[in-house]
């Protein structure tokens, strides 16, 4: 199979899909890789590494899109790729669909076969190729909501840690999944008081656990949320549905219980948000203040540490991609029912449930779908 990897576009996205070890492992099973001019710079790969390791180096994204029967991203592509979607190539990257109708449009136009790694799951039914940047993600939250929380920002102008003689700060996350756990170990690193709130009482118990008494725990009601958000000085959304639309956990009803200045961070941003007033934004202007409270919505917080983030995700998506290299995908769907769960396009058809009710679109099922 050719494969092939581009630059990536979204606004200070420095991740690659493809490392130089992922190359060499690919050429060594006879496979051929293409790799764009410059397209791991930013996490610290450069051509001469991709070469050595047997790559073709291409000049231009559309001379790799238009040779590769299949496309390793990190993110969805942007609108100025859409064009370069074929008839039958495999895209294998993030998509987060649910709340981008336009380009779940042009992926079924396209007639191409789209993987999304965030649907991906494996024989426990978890989600393995989301793990790490969830991971990530979470970790990040705590680091950038202790910046923003700042005077200078906007944010109430406190420490969370606190010191000797002054209260600490109080950090709120809404999800107790990977990113929720995540955020609670950094939460705990810096010295903050930690609720953390979950619709799963087993998930609650394993925290409870776990964490003991560095962490409150908190069935997620509708009263409960209430009462928490009048305290946050710094709240971690990290609810996700896989494939599916982010509940709004936090409406703008809620914003004028909080205090003012106090942060919200929506790690869910890439799934719509779990804020009603969240919008995505870019590292380059990454918050924005409404009713008083911050705002940071960066729908690609693991961009920020390129090099961590893609050797993490590699290690992660990779056998994948090889299952699909030497088998073709419609054989490795169905040998992995986890990986026809990552199934979210199929030929001008959309194969996954949660896609499918989110965009309002009839579902047909993977193993159907290719017959």
């Amino acid at each position: 199979m050719i494969i092939g990897t581009t630059r990536e576009l979204k606004n200070h996205e420095y991740r690659v899909g493809l490392t130089p070890d992922n190359v060499s492992a690919f050429v060594a099973k006879g496979h051929t890789v293409l790799v764009e001019t410059k397209a791991g710079e930013g996490a610290g790969f450069c051509d001469d590494a991709y070469k050595a390791a047997g790559a073709t180096i291409c000049a231009t994204p559309d001379e790799v899109f238009a040779k590769a029967e299949m496309i390793v991203k990190v993110k969805e592509p942007e609108e100025c790729e859409y064009h370069m979607l074929r008839k039958d190539q495999i895209l294998f990257t993030y998509l987060h669909l649910a709340p981008n109708p336009g380009l779940a449009n042009a992926l079924l136009k396209s007639g191409c076969k789209a993987v999304a790694f965030e649907t991906i799951t494996d024989a426990q039914g978890n989600l393995p190729c989301l793990r790490p940047m969830s991971q990530i993600a979470g970790r990040l939250s705590i680091q950038q909501g202790a910046k923003y929380v700042e005077m200078s920002y906007g944010g109430r102008g406190i420490l969370l840690g606190g010191v000797p003689g002054v209260e600490k700060g109080r950090i709120v996350i809404l999800g107790g999944g990977i990113a929720g756990t995540y955020a609670a170990k950094a939460a705990i690193g810096i010295g903050a008081q930690v609720t953390l709130l979950d619709v799963n009482l087993n998930r609650l118990s394993y925290l409870d656990d776990v964490f003991g008494n560095s962490v409150e725990t908190l069935y997620s009601t509708e009263a409960n949320i209430r009462k928490v958000l009048s305290t946050a000085d710094l709240v971690i959304g990290t609810v996700l549905i896989p494939g599916g639309r982010t509940p709004h956990l936090i409406r703008k009803e809620h914003l004028p219980l909080m205090k003012k200045g106090a942060v919200i961070v929506d790690v869910a941003i890439d799934q719509g948000g779990c804020c009603e007033t969240s919008h995505v934004t870019t590292h380059d202007d990454p918050v924005f203040v409404e009713q008083g409270i911050v705002h940071y919505c960066v729908g690609n917080m693991p961009g920020a540490v390129p090099y961590t983030s893609t050797v993490a995700l590699a290690n992660a998506t990779f056998k994948y991609g090889m299952l699909m290299a030497e088998k073709g995908l419609e054989e490795a769907v169905r040998l992995d029912p986890g990986l026809a769960k990552g199934l979210n396009i199929y030929k001008g058809k959309v194969t996954n449930r949660n896609v499918a009710k989110a965009l309002d679109m009839e579902f047909v099922e993977p193993l159907e779908a290719i017959g």
